[in-house]
């Protein structure tokens, strides 16, 4: 597509590795994204490629995509240069994909000379950001000199430079494919200067060159701001607050998943309970991709995201002192979602004004989901909310981490029909919160949704469900790996009796809205006494 005579010599020097030269980090191979082909699960997001082919020299054509760690920022960018680079033929591996059957499939397939640079690979041999940079410089600098030994050079120590040289002399442009762009404000925290230094550096390196055609840079962490301005604002940001057209490639989607449940003989439901949550206006239903690639390949599924990271690290963002951060926890620990205001998130782990900067961090690292309509955020499925239990539990948040460790026992006390501890269980647990007051049945089912954070393993809880003659205020499901559990209908009452809540389950028919449950069911009335300030239960079995 690009070659002219003068260039057939050089040509004739690439007849190696089936015709391409292939390079590491200049026009590296395919190897790594047919690795991904040829995993035990493969979800096709090819679909990808044909957002980049639009923009390709365009204004367009910086992207950055910020994930949470495992939701495959990597493959992509494998994937994004086993297609662009000159380097390799890839037609074999995308044939039967998706972006196969695009119009513009062939006339890229191949055709740029691509960048590849994993950033974490050099700082972790570097001992400081100019070492990296240096070491950036040079090793890009040293495979051009490879490729092409006998260009005439300006400066062969400008890596710029020499890559308009090589523009120049090919014809041939570039692609930038950045993995892990981020990691320096990850692992130089506090040290603005370097930060500052490296912005300088990727600005210098992309901005305002023809011969880029396109630039895709992948992290955690949307751009760092300082200031009035980024020094690299030209790039348009897909990240977890709002990935726009990008939102299909975010995770898996809710028809990915139930192909794999399709072929793994998996229960879709018990999938979406553990690893669905986070959604986009586009895209209503994503799912943790590394989780579920581990729940399908076992057939089990389980918290896979402490094989990422333990949960002290989101403890130590929990913790910080912030007035309503802990009420806000709580609160969406309960099954609510919590307005934020997401503006002021300086795009970096360290500056933190206000609580919202603790939650909007939280949500690029996939400990939250955002609901971009209503600007809130909201724990997303059973496996995060697992990773706040584990960090509120050894927290130093009085009542409410003691309650989260004792919740198993009050739930084996109502099976137990022991409700004389179920009274006391809650009375332990009762929390008084800033922005929620313990003064009406709303505030005791949220006291109720933490004391009984332990069903949550074994049920689907459902609050306010509707039932019979009106809605009982909370019913809690058994999953289908615990068919031997009771399901729970529980009445909340202020100011009135237990037993009155237990006669109006009765009155109200609220059992009867569960035509597909067969079992036996505990009703469980709980009632508020002001006056006394405490707690009264009442528990009877029915059998439906």
């Amino acid at each position: 597509m690009i070659n002219t005579d003068e260039n057939a010599g050089m040509e004739q020097r690439t007849l190696r590795h089936g015709g391409k030269k292939m390079g590491s980090y200049l026009n590296p191979g395919n190897g790594r994204f047919r690795e991904a082909l040829n995993s035990q699960v493969y979800v096709d997001k090819t679909g990808l490629i044909a957002c980049t082919n639009a923009v390709l020299q365009t204004n367009q054509k910086y992207i950055c995509v910020s994930r949470p760690r495992r939701f495959g920022k990597s493959i992509t960018a494998a994937m994004l240069t086993a297609y662009y680079s000159c380097g390799c033929d890839s037609a074999q591996l995308f044939s039967g994909l998706n972006i196969a059957d695009a119009e513009d499939f062939e006339e890229h397939l191949n055709q740029y000379h691509v960048i590849f640079l994993n950033m974490q690979e050099f700082l972790s041999q570097s001992g400081s950001m100019e070492q990296m940079i240096g070491l950036i410089r040079r090793t890009v600098l040293w495979e051009i000199m490879e490729e092409y030994p006998d260009f005439r050079y300006f400066d062969p120590e400008n890596m710029m430079r020499t890559m308009q040289d090589v523009y120049r002399f090919t014809g041939r442009p570039f692609v930038m494919i950045i993995d892990e762009w981020d990691c320096i404000f990850r692992e130089y925290r506090e040290d603005h200067r370097a930060q500052e230094g490296y912005l300088d550096f990727l600005r210098d390196m992309l901005k305002d060159k023809e011969y880029i055609y396109l630039a895709y840079m992948t992290g955690i962490l949307p751009i760092k701001k300082y200031g009035t301005h980024s020094a690299l604002n030209m790039f348009s940001e897909f990240s977890m607050i709002n990935p726009r057209q990008l939102s299909e490639f975010v995770g898996f989607t809710e028809e990915e998943v139930g192909a794999l449940c399709d072929r793994y003989g998996m229960d879709l439901q018990e999938l979406r309970e553990w690893y669905n949550g986070y959604r986009f206006e586009s895209v209503p239903a994503v799912y943790n991709p590394r989780s579920v690639v581990e729940a399908v390949t076992s057939g089990i599924c389980d918290s896979y995201w402490n094989q990422t990271e333990t949960f002290e690290a989101l403890r130590m963002y929990i913790d910080m002192n912030f007035e309503g951060l802990r009420d806000d926890v709580l609160s969406m620990m309960a099954g609510e979602q919590v307005p934020v205001n997401t503006g002021s998130f300086s795009n970096d782990m360290t500056t933190f004004h206000t609580k919202d900067d603790v939650l909007t961090l939280l949500i690029h690292l996939g400990y939250l989901g955002y609901d971009f309509d209503h600007k809130c955020v909201f724990i997303p499925n059973h496996e995060i909310r697992g990773e706040f239990a584990n960090a509120v539990s050894v927290s130093e948040w009085g009542e409410a981490s003691k309650a989260l460790r004792q919740s198993a026992r009050l739930l084996n006390a109502i099976w137990q029909k022991q409700a004389e501890q179920v009274a006391a269980g809650i009375e332990e647990a009762h929390l008084e919160t800033s922005h929620l007051q313990y003064n009406d049945e709303n505030a005791l089912s949220y006291t109720i949704s933490l004391a009984l954070y332990a069903a949550r393993n074994f049920y689907t809880v459902i609050r306010e469900m509707p039932s019979g003659k009106g809605f009982s205020d909370m019913v809690f499901l058994p999953k289908k790996r615990f068919p031997e559990k009771p399901a729970l209908v529980i009445e909340l009452k202020w100011n009135q009796s237990a037993q009155g809540a237990i006669g109006q389950i009765r009155e109200k028919n609220y059992c009867e809205s569960l035509s597909e449950y067969r079992g036996k069911l505990l009703l469980v009335g709980v009632n508020y006494d002001k006056r006394t300030r405490t707690h009264a239960c009442e528990i009877e079995e029915w059998e439906k």
